[in-house]
C-alpha cells in the first residue's frame, strides 16, 4: 500500500506542469515582442513605435537586462542591430526625458561592443543640455507643442525619473566624466523636492495630482508612474560605485519607498492601478507590478533589502506576473498608454510593459542564485 502510495505521488509530480525559470520565461516574453514589432496586435494602437520614443526604449532597457543573463547571443544582437539602424540617434525633442531612455541600450552596446559611434551623438546631444541649462519650474498648466506640458524641458513628471536619469548616470559611468552625473543628480533631487510625498512615501506624477482625489478620497497616486520611479532608483544604484557620496541620498529613498510598496501590495500578487484605492475586486496590471517586482528583487539580491518580507513581496509579484503570460509568450494585462490610473484588460499589451517584465525577470534570476 505504502509503495503504491508514493507511485501515486510520483505519478502526480510527473503530471503536474513545471514553471518556467524566470530566465526561460523572460526568454520566452521577449521573443514575443520582438516577433510582433511592428505588426498589428489587437488591442495596442498605434500598432507600432519609433523605436527612439519611449514606448521601445522602455522594452529595450529589459531587453539588455535579458541579453545580460542570457546565454543567447540574439538579443544583443537585436539590440546592436536596432541601434546600428538607428545610427545611435536620440529622440527628436532636445530636452524631452521620454525622448533619452533609448540611450541606456546605446551605452550598454557600447559597453559590450567598444565602438565609440554607439555613444557619440548621445554625448553631442547631452553637452547641448548641459550648455542650455534648461531653468523653468516643474508645475504643469502650460501648453507647448510636441510635449504634454512646456515644464518638460526638466523632469516635471515621474515617468521621466526612468527615461533619463539612468542614461545620464550611465554615461558618466561609461566614459567617466562626471559632469553628467552632476547635472542628473541636481535635476533629479529637484524633481523629487516637487514631487515626492513626504508622508506617504511615494511620488505624484505630476503637480495636477497635488489636489486631485480618487473615488473613495483617497490621494491619487498612479501605480505605473510610481513604477517608473522605482525601477529607475533600482537602476541608478546599478550604477553609481558603493563610495559614491549620492548613493545615500537613492538608496534612502529607495528604501522609503520599498517600505511602503510591499504594505500596498494586493492578495493576488499585483498592485492596484492607483495604490491608495481599493485592493479588492481589481484587475490585475502588469507594468507597474513589474517595475515593483524588479525594484524589490534587485534590492533583495544586492543587499538593499534584507529582510525577509521584502523577498516574500518579490516572489509573490513575480508569480502573479508569470500568470499573465500567455502560452505564445504574450504579456497581457498592461495598463494602455496614458498619466493616470485607468481601466485595464487581459488584451492590453505594450512594449514598455514587457520591458517590464524582463526586468523582474532578470531580476528575479539574480535573487534566486
Amino acid at each position: 500500500m505504502a509503495r503504491f502510495a508514493v507511485f501515486c505521488f510520483s505519478l502526480l509530480l510527473v503530471m503536474l506542469p513545471v514553471q518556467a525559470s524566470p530566465l526561460a520565461l523572460s526568454e520566452k516574453v521577449a521573443d514575443w515582442q520582438l516577433s510582433h514589432i511592428g505588426t498589428p496586435i489587437p488591442h495596442q494602437k498605434p500598432e507600432s513605435y519609433p523605436t527612439k520614443d519611449w514606448v521601445m526604449g522602455a522594452f529595450y532597457v529589459g531587453l539588455a537586462a535579458l541579453a545580460d543573463h542570457s546565454n543567447d547571443p540574439r538579443f544583443a544582437e537585436a539590440i546592436r542591430k536596432v541601434g546600428e539602424e538607428e545610427n545611435w540617434q536620440l529622440g527628436p525633442r532636445l530636452f524631452h526625458g521620454d525622448d533619452q531612455v533609448i540611450g541606456q541600450s546605446w551605452i550598454w552596446a557600447y559597453t559590450r561592443f567598444h565602438d565609440p559611434k554607439m555613444i557619440a551623438p548621445l554625448r553631442a546631444h547631452f553637452d547641448a543640455i548641459i550648455a542650455a541649462a534648461p531653468d523653468s519650474a516643474l508645475d504643469f498648466g502650460k501648453p507647448a507643442t510636441g510635449m504634454e506640458d512646456a515644464c518638460q524641458v526638466r523632469w516635471c513628471w515621474a515617468d521621466a525619473l526612468f527615461m533619463a536619469p539612468p542614461t545620464w548616470f550611465a554615461l558618466s559611468r561609461a566614459t567617466g566624466d562626471a559632469k553628467y552625473a552632476a547635472y542628473a543628480d541636481k535635476e533629479y533631487r529637484a524633481t523629487t523636492a516637487k514631487l515626492f510625498s513626504p508622508e506617504d512615501h511615494l511620488f505624484y506624477r505630476d503637480s495636477r495630482f497635488f489636489t486631485k482625489m480618487g473615488p473613495h478620497g483617497e490621494r491619487i497616486y498612479w501605480a505605473r508612474g510610481n513604477g517608473w520611479v522605482y525601477a529607475g532608483l533600482a537602476r541608478i544604484l546599478s550604477l553609481l560605485p558603493e563610495n559614491a557620496p549620492e548613493r545615500a541620498f537613492y538608496a534612502d529613498l529607495f528604501r522609503k519607498m520599498s517600505a511602503k510598496l510591499i504594505t500596498l501590495q494586493k492578495p493576488d500578487g499585483y498592485w492596484p492601478v492607483s495604490l491608495l484605492g481599493p485592493k479588492e475586486n481589481t484587475p490585475p496590471e502588469t507594468s507597474g507590478t513589474g517595475f515593483f517586482t524588479y525594484g524589490l528583487a534587485y534590492g533583495v539580491a544586492h543587499g538593499l533589502l534584507p529582510e525577509p518580507q521584502y523577498r516574500e513581496a518579490a516572489l509573490r509579484g513575480w508569480s502573479a506576473l508569470s500568470k499573465a503570460v500567455d502560452a505564445d509568450g504574450r504579456l497581457g494585462w498592461v495598463q494602455p498608454i496614458g498619466s493616470a490610473p485607468d481601466a485595464v484588460t487581459q488584451d492590453d499589451t505594450q512594449p514598455f510593459g514587457v520591458g517590464a517584465f524582463l526586468l523582474a525577470g532578470t531580476a528575479m534570476a539574480e535573487m534566486e542564485k
